[in-house]
């Protein structure tokens, strides 16, 4: 059977042309799917749409920079990066304070 050619379909058993989609679906599988394995339809596709709201929302994703996808289409990654380090820097800081602390009591 021919498929339409502006369906944009990669080479069957190639995951390497498609990898992004093959990695999606390898963390939907193990982290949705196989933990424990849904026994209605209906109870899967609940799940898998539970789990589409915590990938795009909550998770972090160390490809984009460990930021949700959604903050990412917002354009919240730079702002978020930003705060990280801010934070970051602060708690650097802190921790240097408390070293110097310690070595004038000692």
């Amino acid at each position: 059977m021919q498929r339409p050619a502006e369906v944009g379909l990669t080479s069957p058993y190639y995951p390497q042309s498609n990898g992004k989609l093959e990695r999606w679906h390898g963390s939907l599988k193990s982290e949705c799917i196989r933990p424990s394995c849904p026994a209605t339809k209906d109870e899967a596709e609940k799940r898998i749409a539970k789990y589409v709201r915590y990938y795009n929302t909550v998770r972090l994703h160390s490809a984009i920079g460990y930021v949700t996808p959604a903050d990412c289409l917002a354009g919240l990654s730079e702002v978020i990066g930003e705060e990280r380090d801010r934070k970051l820097e602060a708690a650097r800081k802190q921790r240097q304070e408390k070293r110097a602390a310690a070595k004038q009591v000692a």
